[in-house]
C-alpha cells in the first residue's frame, strides 16, 4: 500500500505550496481514500488564501480536518470526492464524499465519509458541502408553497440555495446579481434572473450571498412587510453596514443568520449531519447543479491557480480540481 501523500497548504496570506504528507495505517473503523477531485470554495477559501479570516473566528472556522492555523500555515479544504481503497466491507470500493481539503490520499473514520450515490456523478459531488449549505439555509427559512424568493447573489452558495428552491411548487424564484453571464447558470437551474435594478420586489423570503453591503441593503429592500432575509454572506475581517433606518422598522422586517455549522433548531431533533448531508447527495442527482462548475485544473497547479481565484483574476463559481 503506498502509505505517503501530498496535500496542498497555504504557507502564508497569498502563498500556497505542495507538501508531502506520511500517512498512518488505518485502524479499526477507518478508511483509507484516494481523491478523485476535490473543489474549491471560492468565497470562503479566497478569504483564508489571502489571511482574512478575523482572531476571534480562528476557532469557529476550523475545518473538520484542517491542519496548521490561521492564517497560516494551514491546510484548509471542505469539498472532496474519493474511492475508498481501505476500510470496512461496505465502504471499500466506493466514492464517498469527505469534508477534507485538498490532498491525495487521507485516512478519517469511517463515519467521516459518505457514500455517493450511484445516479451522481463523482466530478459532480464535490458540490455536496455547498449544497449542504443551501439545505440548512432553506430548513432555517422554511419556505411555503407560492412564496415569492430572491437570491441575492449568484455565487456557489447562492446558485446552490437557488437550484434546491426550484423544485418548490408554485414559487417565484429569482436569482439576483450584477454579473449578467450568471442568466444561463439561472436557466439551467429553472429559476429566473435579474439584475439588481430590475429584480422584483414584494418577496417573502430573500436569501443573501452576495458578500456585500449594496447586496444586503438591496436584499432588505426586496421584501415586502414582515419579510425576512436569510443572511449566508460570511465577510471575514470586513466591517458592513447595515441600513436599519428607512423602512426597516415600520415594515417589520428581519435579519437571520444561518450558518452550517449547525443544524436549525426546527430539524434538531430530527435530523444529524450525516442525514443533511446524504439529503444533499441526493440533490445531486439533477444535472443542472453541473453548470456550478466553471473549471478545472489538475492538483499540481493549485499553489498557481488560488493567488488567482483569490484575486478575482480567474472567475469561477465552483473550480474542480481534478487528481
Amino acid at each position: 500500500m503506498e502509505r505517503e501523500a501530498r496535500a496542498f497548504w497555504i504557507r502564508s496570506p497569498g502563498e500556497g505550496e505542495i507538501r508531502d504528507v506520511v500517512l498512518p495505517e488505518p485502524g479499526p473503523g477507518e478508511v483509507l481514500v484516494r481523491t478523485l477531485f476535490s473543489g474549491v470554495s471560492r468565497g470562503t477559501e479566497a478569504i483564508v488564501f489571502r489571511g482574512g479570516v478575523p482572531p476571534n473566528q480562528h476557532a469557529i472556522m476550523r475545518a473538520p480536518f484542517q491542519d496548521g492555523a490561521f492564517p497560516g500555515p494551514v491546510k484548509y479544504g471542505y469539498l472532496n470526492v474519493g474511492v475508498v481503497e481501505q476500510g470496512p466491507a461496505g465502504l471499500a470500493g466506493r466514492t464517498v464524499f469527505c469534508l477534507y481539503p485538498h490532498q491525495t490520499r487521507y485516512v478519517v473514520p469511517a463515519s467521516a465519509v459518505s457514500a455517493v450515490p450511484d445516479e451522481v456523478p463523482p466530478e459532480r459531488a464535490i458540490l455536496a458541502g455547498t449544497v449542504e449549505t443551501a439545505v440548512n439555509a432553506l430548513w432555517d427559512a422554511a419556505p411555503l408553497v407560492g412564496d415569492r424568493i430572491a437570491v441575492v447573489g449568484a455565487g456557489m452558495v447562492g446558485c446552490s440555495v437557488a437550484g434546491v428552491l426550484a423544485g418548490f411548487p408554485g414559487c417565484r424564484v429569482q436569482l439576483v446579481d450584477t454579473d449578467p453571464s450568471r442568466a444561463d447558470v439561472a436557466r439551467a437551474l429553472g429559476v429566473g434572473f435579474a439584475h439588481p435594478d430590475q429584480a422584483e420586489g414584494g418577496c417573502d423570503l430573500v436569501f443573501h450571498a452576495s458578500a456585500s453591503e449594496a447586496g444586503l441593503a438591496r436584499s432588505l429592500e426586496l421584501l415586502a412587510p414582515e419579510g425576512e432575509v436569510i443572511e449566508l454572506s460570511w465577510y471575514g475581517d470586513r466591517r458592513v453596514s447595515v441600513p436599519l433606518g428607512e423602512f426597516f422598522h415600520s415594515r417589520r422586517l428581519t435579519i437571520r443568520g444561518s450558518q452550517v455549522g449547525a443544524v436549525p433548531p426546527s430539524r434538531r431533533s430530527r435530523r444529524a449531519f450525516a442525514d443533511r448531508i446524504a439529503l444533499a447527495l441526493r440533490l445531486l442527482a439533477a444535472p443542472a447543479f453541473g453548470e456550478l462548475i466553471t473549471g478545472e485544473s489538475p492538483f499540481a497547479e493549485l499553489p498557481r491557480l488560488m493567488p488567482r481565484l483569490a484575486g478575482g483574476e480567474l472567475p469561477a463559481l465552483c473550480h474542480r480540481i481534478a487528481y
